[in-house]
């Protein structure tokens, strides 16, 4: 009987850490999408909603004590607790980054913009929301392999971070009104450089569930 409540409850867990991961999947998408298409409104409406993330991050961290209390659970069923009570603030912080992506929008307005980094920002944003997926379906599948990998995405995403600095960089020696675009271009690429840590945190969540040993996955390249 005990285990069966235990099972109801983990599996409740499971499912809210999950969604939570698809919302901040959907809400990196838009924030990147809103800066392209220098949508203001939605991007307020991202920070609008910003607490939705923080809440759901809230809820998940308690019912993870409130089973940990009442079960007592050990080896692999601890583990899974506490990995989902260690990577919901990982995605939570994700969630923050997204955020800033909404702001940068809003503050850019009417500047000179530069369609060709624009570009690469677009490309990286959707990696980006990959990258999130990725995580999510390596914790559902609890997929040690998929994990370790999510490291691959994120040394893309810094490629093209550094390409961005330097096209910015070219852009600004040519023309100073592209001045404060670039800033804010800078600006996005390092919160979707962020995002990806965040996601490699998650990573090596998934590596200690399955195997119960806490890594730093870009050492292991």
């Amino acid at each position: 009987m005990m285990r069966r409540l235990f099972d109801e409850e983990l599996d409740e867990l499971d499912n809210g850490f999950t969604e939570m991961g698809i919302l901040v999947s959907n809400v990196v998408q838009q924030s990147v999408d809103a800066f392209i298409n220098h949508d203001r409104a939605a991007a307020q409406q991202i920070i609008d909603h910003d607490h939705d993330i923080n809440e759901r991050e809230i809820r998940l961290e308690s019912k993870s004590f409130e089973i940990i209390a009442l079960y007592q659970p050990v080896t692999t069923d601890l583990r899974e607790v506490v990995t989902i009570l260690k990577a919901v603030s990982d995605l939570e912080r994700a969630g923050d980054h997204a955020r800033n992506i909404a702001y940068a929008t809003i503050e850019v307005k009417g500047n000179t913009r530069v369609a060709s980094i624009e570009s690469q920002i677009a490309q990286m944003g959707q990696l980006t929301t990959d990258m999130v997926k990725r995580a999510i379906q390596a914790y559902v599948d609890k997929d040690e392999v998929a994990a370790k990998d999510l490291v691959t995405i994120n040394d893309q995403l810094i490629d093209f971070h550094d390409q961005i600095m330097r096209e910015s960089y070219d852009q600004i020696t040519k023309d100073s009104e592209v001045l404060i675009a670039a800033m804010n271009y800078n600006r996005v690429a390092g919160d979707l450089i962020r995002i990806a840590d965040y996601l490699t945190n998650v990573g090596e969540w998934i590596v200690y569930l399955k195997t119960g040993k806490i890594i730093e996955l870009k050492l292991m390249k």
